[in-house]
């Protein structure tokens, strides 16, 4: 099940609104690779909480003077790290469920 934070559901007026950044800056950050909203059947951008969330945080590291293309890798190393975490707990929960043990 998709949680609330990952469910595209935010336009991109109300995203400019919540971080404060231009409509030019969000859309320069989807075409650096960034973050990926999701699309409308009419081809409007949607966001999620955890896209604000990765947009609050590029803008913060942009402050500090972090280049486009070392936030990308920061941020690729962060969703490697988070699905290991989850492999992790999805293969504990299995070897408890059927009870193997190492």
């Amino acid at each position: 099940m998709t949680s609330y934070k990952d469910k595209k559901v935010i336009s991109i007026g109300i995203v400019s609104e919540l971080t404060g950044l231009s409509l030019r800056k969000i859309r320069y950050y989807e075409e650096r690779g960034l973050l990926s909203p999701g699309r409308t059947e009419r081809g409007g951008r949607k966001y999620s909480f955890a896209d604000v969330d990765t947009l609050m945080t590029i803008a913060e590291r942009r402050e500090e003077g972090v280049q486009t293309a070392e936030i990308k890798q920061e941020l690729i190393k962060e969703r490697k790290k988070k699905e290991s975490v989850r492999n992790e707990m999805i293969k504990g929960q299995l070897n408890a469920h059927f009870n193997i043990r190492k």
